[in-house]
C-alpha cells in the first residue's frame, strides 16, 4: 500500500477535473452521463477513441480520489473529537491516507 498525502489527493482531483471539465466542453455531456455510455459500450469506437480512453481513465481517478478525500477527512475527524461538545482545534501539518497500490 502506498501513502498519499491529502496534498496530492488535491492535486490528482484539480488534474482530473480539469481534463475532464475540457471534455465536457468538447462533446457537451456531463462526465457520469458519459461514463455510463462508455461502460455500457454505447459510444462510437472511431475517431473518439482516444478522447473516450482519456476521459474514463480521468473521471474514475477523480471518482477514486473523491473517495480517498472523504475517507481521510472522516478519519481525520474522528481523531479530532475527544468529546461530543468540545472544542475541535484544527492543526495545519498534514495527514497521510494509506491507499491501495495499482495492481
Amino acid at each position: 500500500m502506498a501513502e498519499s498525502t491529502i496534498t496530492q489527493i488535491l492535486d490528482d482531483l484539480r488534474a482530473a477535473d480539469e481534463i475532464t471539465r475540457r471534455l465536457e466542453r468538447r462533446y457537451w455531456l456531463s462526465s457520469a452521463d458519459f461514463y455510463e455510455l462508455y461502460q455500457q459500450g454505447l459510444l462510437d469506437d472511431g475517431e473518439h477513441t482516444e478522447d473516450f480512453t482519456e476521459w474514463s481513465a480521468y473521471y474514475q481517478i477523480k471518482l477514486d480520489r473523491e473517495v480517498a478525500l472523504q475517507k481521510l477527512s472522516r478519519e481525520r475527524l474522528q481523531s479530532l473529537k475527544k468529546g461530543p461538545d468540545q472544542i475541535i482545534a484544527l492543526d495545519p501539518r498534514e495527514p497521510t491516507l494509506r491507499l491501495p497500490t495499482a495492481a
